[in-house]
């Protein structure tokens, strides 16, 4: 779209992507402070643009293979899912821009190969798994198939490794159980007590493929981190509304608000 469109209704959000090198985006929208409530704030939206300053976000996504996890990321970004297994063997990084409590968040949202072990420091993590950016990440969120407990021992591994080689003051790691809608065994309780009590972690069960509870996990991550940033404590399921960009255009469904994500 281009940037001098005029005679946008009231609310309406402007977006524009420029990949740059590292494949992030730049939002920009036009406000003005009004007493109109729109989704993303006290504001309507006219002819003058201005650039947001947008917190970045870098989640990392672990677990072993085969439990879901491009699945998750997938179905939060492009609402989409795939009976297919493609195993994922390169880091892959998507960037979702979101709008949560009035404020705008760049994900980055780091989908990687099975790693055998997190690196207990700056050097490890140099040689073995370079350009992983395993020990920068703001947040964690480890997926484990909830059919199949050998993957939880593996998130455990990897949680206790995490939590002893670097400080996590501040920085969230969620437990994700997937593939909910194939679940018959009852053995999870003793997963949710022990991560819930002892760990007291953030703890989700979803299912990538019916599209439960992923969008929740995303908003309760964001949720924490904007506490940890701006301390105001919001209820998991209270107002303002927590979506993606894309998210917001389709639920508008108007043809003239342009909103994408790379």
């Amino acid at each position: 779209m281009a940037s001098g469109q005029s005679n946008l209704p009231c609310g309406m959000l402007i977006v524009e992507t420029r990949p740059s090198a590292q494949r992030s985006q730049t939002v920009r929208f036009t406000l003005s402070r009004s007493s109109t409530k729109s989704t993303i704030g006290s504001y309507s939206y006219q002819n003058v643009e201005l650039v947001s300053d947008m917190q970045v976000i870098k989640v990392i996504i672990l677990g072993a293979a085969g439990v879901g996890k491009t699945s998750l990321i997938r179905q939060f970004v492009f609402s989409e899912f795939s009976e297919e297994y493609f195993p994922t063997d390169s880091k892959t990084v998507y960037n979702p821009t979101v709008v949560f409590n009035e404020h705008i968040y760049s994900m980055r949202i780091v989908d990687l190969p099975v790693i055998p072990y997190f690196p207990a420091n700056s050097v490890n993590e140099w040689i073995d798994f370079r350009n992983y950016g395993l020990r920068s990440a703001s947040a964690y969120i480890l997926v484990f198939d909830l059919n199949d407990l050998e993957t939880f021992q593996y998130v455990k591994s990897i949680r206790d490794q995490i939590c002893d080689t670097r400080d996590m003051h501040n920085v969230p790691l969620f437990i994700v159980g997937n593939k909910q809608d194939l679940l018959r065994g009852r053995e999870r309780r003793e997963v949710a007590g022990l991560v819930k009590k002892h760990w007291k972690c953030g703890y989700v069960e979803c299912s990538a493929r019916h599209n439960w509870h992923v969008v929740l996990l995303f908003k309760e991550l964001v949720r924490v981190l904007d506490y940890a940033d701006y301390g105001q404590k919001l209820s998991s399921y209270s107002s303002p509304r927590f979506e993606s960009l894309h998210a917001h255009r389709d639920r508008r469904g108007d043809s003239v608000v342009k909103c994408s994500i790379m």
